[in-house]
C-alpha cells in the first residue's frame, strides 16, 4: 500500500465506511476523507434561537461502519454537545458501529479529582460518548494515560510525536536537546529524542507555598550551545513552554524552540509567544488554528495521515498497535 492514505480506487468495501464531520475542524475532515478515498457523509446541524442544537444525517449510514470526527475547540461546551447528539441521531438511524474520533479529547485536563467536591469531567465525557451510542473510540496523544481506562469500550490512544518528528527531521543544520517540561513529560521527551538522535535534558520545577503554579527551577541536563527543542502535549495558555524556554537560555542554550501535538493557544497565548523568546513552534492540525492565533513562529503539520490509516484500519480488522501511544 504505500503512504498512509493512499488507497486504491477499485477497494469497493469502501462503500461500507462513512465519516461525518462535526462542525469543529471541516479541513481536518475533508483531508482524512480524501485521503480514505470517500466523500464526507452528510449531517446537518440547526442551532435555534433558544441555543438548542438539532442534528440530521441525511447519508445511508444503515449497518455501515461510521466513524465521527469532531475535535474539542471553542465553544468547547457546544462542540461536546453536538457530537453527543450526532453519536446518538446515529445510533436512532440503525449505523452498525459508531466511532467516536476524537483528535483533542475535551475536558482532557479534567482527569483527577485534586480537590474537595470538584468532578472528573474527563471520565464523566468518556461515560456521556459511550451512553450516547459510541462503541469505540480514537483519540491522540491524552494528557494523562489513566484516561484510558475511563471507558468501557475500546480506545485506540494514538500518537502524533512521530508526526512532529518528521517535520522536524528536515532541518539538520544544528545541534539540538530535546527538553521536557517537567518529570511527567520526561518519557515523550525521551521519544522525541530517540526518533531524532539528540540527548535529553529535564526541567525540575516546585510549587511554592500554596500557589498552584509551578515554577522552573533547575534544569536536569547539558543545553549549553546546543538549540533546546521544548517537548509537550499541549500549549495552553503558554506559561510551561514559555517560562521553560526563558531557563534553557538562562542555563546557556542557543536558542528554544518548541513541539507540541495540540495547540490550544487558550487566553493570551499568542501575545506571549510573540513576546517570548521562542523562535519556532511546531504543531499538529488536532486543533484548527484560526487566522488570529496565527503567527510566522508557528509551524502546522497534519494528522489527517495517522489518521486515515488508523480508521482504515480499524474498518478491516487491522491493529493500530504501532500507532498507537506508549505514555
Amino acid at each position: 500500500m504505500g503512504e498512509w492514505g493512499t488507497l486504491p480506487a477499485t477497494m469497493d468495501y469502501l462503500k461500507e465506511m462513512v465519516v461525518l464531520g462535526g462542525s469543529t475542524h471541516p479541513t481536518l475532515v475533508a483531508d482524512v476523507c480524501a485521503r480514505l478515498g470517500v466523500e464526507p457523509g452528510r449531517v446537518r446541524f440547526t442551532r435555534f434561537s433558544n441555543e438548542n442544537v438539532k442534528v440530521r444525517v441525511e447519508s445511508n449510514v444503515r449497518d455501515r461502519d461510521v466513524f465521527v470526527l469532531q475535535t474539542s475547540c471553542p465553544p468547547v461546551n457546544e462542540s461536546l454537545m453536538e457530537t453527543l447528539i450526532l453519536i446518538d441521531a446515529l445510533r436512532s438511524s440503525g449505523a452498525g458501529r459508531v466511532t467516536a474520533v476524537l483528535p483533542y479529547f475535551p475536558y482532557v485536563r479534567s482527569d483527577k479529582q485534586d480537590e474537595p467536591g470538584i468532578s472528573i469531567t474527563a471520565r464523566l465525557v468518556a461515560d456521556l460518548l459511550v451512553t450516547a451510542g459510541a462503541q469505540r473510540v480514537v483519540t491522540l496523544d491524552m494528557h494523562s494515560p489513566q484516561i484510558h481506562g475511563f471507558f468501557r469500550v475500546p480506545v485506540d490512544h494514538l500518537t502524533a510525536i512521530p508526526v512532529l518528528c518528521s517535520k522536524l527531521a528536515e532541518d539538520r543544520s544544528v545541534q539540538r536537546v530535546v527538553v521536557a517540561t517537567d518529570v511527567g513529560e520526561a518519557k515523550d521527551a525521551g521519544r522525541f529524542a530517540a526518533s531524532l538522535g539528540y540527548p535529553v535534558a529535564v526541567i525540575d520545577k516546585r510549587r511554592q507555598g500554596d500557589d498552584e503554579h509551578a515554577i522552573p527551577k533547575t534544569l536536569v541536563g547539558d543545553v549549553q550551545g546546543r538549540r533546546a527543542l521544548i517537548v509537550d502535549d499541549e500549549l495552553a495558555t503558554g506559561g510551561t513552554i514559555l517560562e521553560a524556554a526563558e531557563l534553557v537560555l538562562r542555563m546557556g542554550a542557543a536558542g528554544a524552540e518548541a513541539a507540541v501535538v495540540h495547540a490550544v493557544l487558550s487566553g493570551n497565548a499568542v501575545e506571549r509567544l510573540r513576546r517570548s523568546s521562542l523562535t519556532r513552534l511546531v504543531v499538529t492540525d488536532s486543533i484548527p488554528l484560526p487566522e488570529e492565533k496565527r503567527d510566522p513562529r508557528i509551524e502546522v503539520v497534519s494528522v489527517a495521515p495517522l489518521l486515515a490509516e488508523a480508521l482504515r484500519r480499524i474498518h478491516h480488522g487491522q491493529g493500530t498497535a504501532d500507532l498507537a501511544s506508549r505514555r
